[in-house]
């Protein structure tokens, strides 16, 4: 454990990148959104009254999307983590596994740390009733908002997945090159393809509907914690045989 934890603080040798960058952009993020929020009036809709007079009404749901960013630059840390580190730490005499299991201790700790920010950011959001500009930048529609809890729960569900999927890719490159990365880019596309010809096959569309249509927020941070579990085996049955 101790290795684990040594392996976690060998990553943050350069905290302002891992821990600062994505907060660094999403700000930049966050200030352009809030500008073009500010001096373009919302969406408008019309509404028809009894009298049959048009009026117009302010739209109350303004998403931007833009928190996305925070979980993209997760992938592109798991890859560096593993792709750029690697051949130093085992260079120090630290195990394949040892390395990979304290690079995943990190993913989880940013993980919650920051899915934690994004609640308090989320809860801000909503007591100033969306900045005061009615913009909605860390909420998202049915998997961001529900209550703090089941948040915090599915932000960090969310960026330790991405993270634990990036440690993989990273793994994959370091292993087989470019050559891998672009085979294992194809095998998942071969597989996303196999189950959307299983189901055309069966005929199972309405059923696949009613499923991911009675599916709630929490139920999905369950499907996705189901995968984050199967990913981070598979990175490990992977970084056995990693070459440096």
């Amino acid at each position: 454990m101790r290795t684990w934890r040594d392996v976690a603080r060998y990553h943050l040798v350069m905290p302002w990148l891992v821990v600062g960058m994505p907060w660094a952009i999403t700000a930049f993020s966050f200030v352009v959104n809030l500008i073009i929020f500010d001096l373009v009036p919302p969406g408008h809709h019309g509404v028809l009254t009894s009298q049959g007079v048009v009026q117009v009404a302010s739209a109350s749901h303004n998403y931007t999307g833009a928190v996305c960013i925070v979980y993209i630059f997760f992938i592109a840390l798991g890859v560096s983590s593993i792709g750029r580190s690697l051949p130093f730490g085992l260079a120090l005499g630290v195990s394949r596994r040892s390395f990979y299991a304290g690079t995943a201790l990190l993913g989880g700790a940013l993980a919650l740390a920051d899915g934690l920010a994004l609640t308090a950011l989320q809860a801000i959001e909503q007591a100033t009733d969306g900045w005061g500009v009615r913009m909605h930048f860390f909420r998202v529609p049915y998997i961001l908002d529900g209550p703090w809890y089941l948040t915090w729960l599915t932000s960090f569900v969310g960026l330790a997945l991405l993270f634990i999927y990036g440690m993989w890719f990273g793994i994959v490159y370091r292993r087989w090159n470019l050559t891998g990365s672009a085979a294992f880019i194809a095998a998942q596309v071969c597989v996303v393809v196999a189950a959307v010809l299983i189901v055309a096959w069966s005929d199972a569309w309405s059923g696949v509907g009613h499923f991911f249509s009675g599916l709630t927020a929490a139920g999905l941070t369950g499907l996705l914690a189901g995968l984050a579990v199967l990913l981070l085996a598979g990175g490990q049955a992977t970084i056995r045989r990693a070459t440096v």
